[in-house]
């Protein structure tokens, strides 16, 4: 009978951890604003790009129906966007030190590569159509288009709010300027001091979201022009009979989406391959010649910055010094200076050298 009794109860317990699986995801996304819309709109868009197939098929328009493909895309892009915004709120722990912040880079990649994929999908669809047009029941997209288009109006509404909200709130410090030392003996060649600023990344701060959102925000606005463009070619059609207008409308949609989500891979890409960010390009330089001014400082080595995620920078700088200098008034002038241009967390190692 034992036996018995643990099969049927293991089921429940399996069952029961994934429904609380479940619920804290759930939780998760119900927590922050920008998650929470992208879910609602995810279901939304979801349901939408259903009739807007069905219909497609039913009227035989190429651009109807690449729209709702797109538009399935779309939600396969948004549910990146959804999974990432969540696990970027997951805690670090002793294997992911930084955290899970990272997500939302990746999700701004996929992103992009996905609505490449998509004009590249529109563009080879259209100049097939363009080639031979064929026979589109005009009279029955207009209706669709609008409803797609209040559709995509919602979207854009919800997001653009997000999105102004979410470059805007990451001022505070992350970290409060504790440096420390583990200082050795200055009297042999090179010995080295690391010093490190305590590090805690705020994700619910708004700012870690910035390139999920940018993602879905231009996903959303591709499909905003899908709808424009079905509405414009329905209306040539109908006035003037060009039936050429479809096809033509879904190639400059094409060209549009490739040429909007270009600096959003290009962004991400240099995040990804650990460019030093490009808004510190300007005054790093400026920084480095302030760290040689400090007292007992010879020179800067071996400066690497690179971007953990969205408006958080990290930097390592290897300091020549003076083995009579006062290594914890080095370390922490030289993170204030970093600090001052957006540096949270900065290592320093100090070198010492017998000058």
């Amino acid at each position: 009978m034992l036996p018995l009794s643990h099969k049927d109860t293991y089921p429940r317990g399996f069952g029961s951890r994934i429904k609380e699986k479940i619920n804290s995801w759930i939780r998760l996304i119900f927590s922050d604003r920008n998650s929470r819309n992208l879910f609602l709109f995810l279901l939304l868009n979801f349901s939408f790009a259903f009739v807007e197939l069905i219909y497609g098929v039913w009227s035989n328009s190429l651009g109807l129906i690449s729209d709702s493909f797109h538009m399935f895309f779309d939600c396969t892009g948004l549910l990146a966007g959804l999974v990432a915004s969540v696990i970027t709120k997951w805690k670090a722990n002793d294997k992911y030190s930084y955290g899970y912040v990272r997500a939302e880079i990746l999700a701004g990649f996929v992103n992009g590569l996905f609505l490449l994929f998509i004009s590249f999908f529109l563009m080879s669809e259209a100049v097939e159509r363009a080639i031979e047009p064929p026979e589109v029941k005009h009279e029955r997209l207009f209706i669709i288009s609008v409803l797609g288009l209040l559709v995509n109006l919602v979207g854009i509404y919800a997001f653009q709010h997000g999105h102004g909200h979410s470059h805007g709130g990451h001022g505070h410090s992350h970290g409060g300027g504790h440096g420390h030392s583990h200082i050795s003996s200055p009297h042999g060649h090179s010995h080295n001091n690391h010093a490190h600023q305590d590090f805690n990344v705020d994700i619910d701060s708004g700012g870690g979201n910035s390139q999920i959102m940018k993602g879905v925000f231009l996903h959303i606005l591709a499909d905003t022009l899908g709808s424009v463009g079905v509405i414009i070619s329905t209306v040539l059609m109908q006035m003037f009979g060009w039936m050429i207008a479809d096809p033509i409308c879904s190639m400059f949609i094409a060209i549009l989406i490739a040429l909007s989500v270009l600096a959003l891979l290009k962004d991400s890409v240099a995040i990804l391959m650990q460019r030093q960010p490009l808004t510190l390009d300007n005054v790093l330089p400026q920084c480095y010649q302030k760290v040689v001014s400090l007292a007992g400082v010879y020179s800067v080595q071996e400066p690497h910055f690179w971007t953990l995620c969205s408006d958080v920078y990290v930097g390592a700088i290897k300091l020549e010094v003076s083995k009579n200098v006062d290594p914890k008034y080095v370390v922490q002038h030289t993170q204030m200076i970093f600090a001052s241009v957006g540096v949270k967390q900065l290592y320093v190692q100090l070198d010492y050298t017998p000058m």
